[in-house]
């Protein structure tokens, strides 16, 4: 689970908004812009949130995807998000080799990759409107783009799994336009990512992988990728991929990281 690390400021003006929408809450902090536009921008990300999940939702049996699932839709028949999805999605089973995937036993599940790019789209969408920055929150995974203050950049907390309430590292955005942050672990929903060759929960070392990269989309699910992956491997994939940063946790209490994220914390 990460936060957001809000520090006192005066300027540029600040728009605050959480939104309860996927089964999680959504967290809006926006810096700068015109009022009036921000506001507008703000409020059509929200709505988009609302549609992904009409659209996506595998609890609603009248979603797209359920429809979609059941062979009642064609891909074609669905609004363009769903093509767009499953077509991020494929990449990223592609890159993972296999161990990220969108079909849970037998069953067309979207979800893992859903709330990442559901909460990209909506930081970029935002950050279009001439903002100075933008920080949204889905349930624990940040998209940012631009910077909060001048001279200050956005910082992410990291909780630690196996200590509640503290932290187990603080992620800077200096120095970058656009960074995200996505952790997949147990503490929270216990054992829900699932092992895509037995279609079971994933058996691994890990309690949590933490990943930073640009885009919310492939930090999440490189996150759970690897975290199915267990520390050795996943540690070793995730060094082979570009622009990408991670710490992984151990149910030993050891803590492995890429070899480029010291530069990442502060």
């Amino acid at each position: 689970m990460a936060d957001a690390v809000a520090e006192p400021t005066e300027t540029p003006a600040t728009l605050r908004h959480a939104e309860e929408v996927m089964g999680t809450v959504f967290s809006f902090d926006v810096r700068g812009g015109e009022p009036g536009a921000v506001r507008g921008a703000l409020d059509e990300a929200v709505a988009g949130l609302h549609r992904v999940d009409e659209v996506f939702s595998t609890y609603r049996e009248d979603s797209q995807v359920s429809r979609l699932a059941r062979g009642e839709l064609t891909v074609a028949e669905c609004a363009p998000e769903v093509a767009e999805v499953l077509e991020l999605a494929a990449e990223a089973e592609r890159v993972s080799e296999g161990w990220f995937s969108t079909t849970y036993r037998g069953w067309l599940d979207p979800t893992g990759i859903v709330k990442g790019w559901a909460a990209e789209r909506a930081a970029r969408a935002i950050a279009g409107v001439g903002v100075s920055g933008v920080s949204v929150n889905g349930g624990g995974d940040v998209q940012m783009f631009g910077t909060p203050e001048r001279l200050r950049p956005w910082r992410v907390g990291v909780a630690d799994p196996l200590r509640p309430g503290g932290l187990a590292a603080v992620v800077s955005a200096a120095g970058v336009d656009r960074l995200a942050v996505a952790t997949s672990g147990t503490t929270e929903r216990g054992a829900h990512i699932v092992d895509p060759r037995t279609g079971k929960s994933a058996v691994t070392d890990l309690v949590a992988v933490t990943v930073v990269a640009p885009r919310l989309t492939w930090a999440d699910c490189w996150a759970t990728a690897a975290f199915a992956m267990g520390s050795r491997e996943g540690l070793a994939w995730l060094e082979s991929l570009p622009d990408v940063e991670a710490l992984l946790i151990t149910a030993g209490d050891e803590v492995r990281c890429t070899g480029g994220l010291a530069a990442r914390l502060g």
